[in-house]
């Protein structure tokens, strides 16, 4: 494991100890040993995820796999055979696009239990010593104090700290503290919902790889996760906000299974089955956006992309550390320039090609919004066929090495 020879330890908060937050710390671990001393602050009183599946990419995977995590998460993931997924027509289930993957013999894509990777990051941090984990530490307010940043909680306890992360969510406090915006309703819900795949006959022949039944305004999406043991199952509803009641976004909010059968009634019989196999009261997501900022000294933007900022943020810190004999007023900055380079670009391409995403799997995008759907099937084809190579092709490692070589300041 790579180490910094540097005395005294550089004092690292890390707010918020998710999926982001724990990778941030392994990753800054991994790259900087005890060079730095890090803390995580969650806000819960416990290190817990709530939610079912969540997809990680090969190009975030393969990441994972450089910092010593691979082998471990393969483990607790579900399997596929060279597919990405399946996208099918709402009705009858022909076949739309089937997108193959870009996995190799040691690299895969890794469809995972929210928490059983969360208990995995929570171990391994322990395992290494990588950080201090500390609970009931909501952020209120960051003071820039000299060399160091003062941190304020909730329950009225401080912190200190040379270097502050923020993987605090979309309701982000450190966020907060660059820019007054407010998340923005998407035009879309989601239900969610796990399915013990042994009580699904057959699985219909799609034993290693993702489904999903798209149709105007409305997919449903499902995948294998926990060695292919459950199906995770989200189904996304495009719904007016005037129509949403109370209904905020809440890790804890649930629905009706009598409102998905409602919504998703056009769909097919192998749909229908699944929807009957849901909880009565699956879970029920308000899903929000933010603008994008013209800055990315943050993390967040989910799982694949929180993973690829700890990533960078872990080299550019260790070459930062390595280029210097002492702590000095913004000797930081370079650095942490060079990993805005490196990140914000990708950051909002993958914003930006998300909502066009959801747009073209539910037909409203521009030319389809007025036509039937049959009649968009050729355009969502070509529109989705080759929408993710550039997200898990990219060499990570070659932009960061470009630009490094691009700044006269780090030379």
């Amino acid at each position: 494991m790579p180490a910094c020879a540097y005395r005294p330890p550089i004092q690292v908060a890390v707010i918020g100890g998710g999926i982001g937050g724990l990778c941030t710390a392994l990753s800054l671990n991994y790259h900087c040993g005890n060079a730095l001393e890090i803390d995580i602050y969650e806000q819960a009183p416990q290190y817990k995820e709530i939610g079912a599946g969540v997809g990680i990419g090969v190009n975030a995977a393969k990441l994972l796999h450089k910092i010593g995590l691979g082998e471990r998460v393969t483990k607790i993931a579900g399997k596929r055979s060279g597919i990405w997924i399946t996208f099918r027509k709402f009705d009858d289930g022909s076949d739309v696009v089937t997108v193959p993957s870009v996995d190799t013999d040691q690299i895969k894509q890794l469809p995972v239990h929210r928490a059983e990777f969360l208990d995995l990051l929570v171990d391994t941090v322990k395992e290494r010593n990588a950080a201090t984990l500390h609970t009931n530490k909501r952020c209120r307010r960051l003071t820039e104090e000299g060399d160091h940043v003062h941190i304020e909680f909730e329950n009225g306890t401080t912190a200190k700290a040379n270097l502050v992360i923020g993987c605090d969510g979309i309701h982000s406090a450190v966020r907060g503290q660059f820019t007054s915006d407010n998340p923005e309703y998407s035009g879309r819900i989601a239900y969610r919902g796990l399915v013990p795949i042994s009580e699904i006959e057959h699985w219909w022949g799609f034993e290693t790889y993702s489904v999903t039944w798209l149709g105007k305004n409305r997919h449903f999406l499902c995948f294998p996760i926990s060695q292919n043991k459950t199906l995770n199952i989200v189904a996304f509803v495009a719904e007016k906000e005037e129509n949403l009641g109370d209904l905020k976004e809440s890790w804890t909010a649930i629905g009706k299974k009598a409102e998905v059968l409602e919504a998703f009634k056009e769909f097919e019989g192998k749909v229908q089955r699944l929807i009957q196999l849901m909880p009565d009261q699956p879970s029920k997501w308000l899903i929000n956006d933010r603008k994008p900022l013209d800055q990315w000294v943050y993390l967040g933007a989910g799982a694949g992309q929180a993973i690829e900022d700890g990533y960078i943020l872990g080299r550019a810190l260790q070459e930062y550390l390595q280029a210097s004999s002492s702590v000095q007023e913004n000797s930081l900055q370079p650095w942490a320039s060079l990993y805005q380079e490196v990140r914000l670009p990708r950051a909002q391409k993958v914003q930006r090609t998300s909502r066009d995403a959801v747009e073209v799997y539910q037909a409203q995008a521009d030319i389809m919004k007025d036509l039937p759907f049959d009649q968009c099937v050729p355009e969502i084809h070509k529109r989705v066929i080759n929408r993710m190579k550039w997200v898990w092709t990219d060499d990570i490692d070659a932009e960061y090495e470009q630009a490094k070589r691009n700044r006269n300041d780090l030379k």
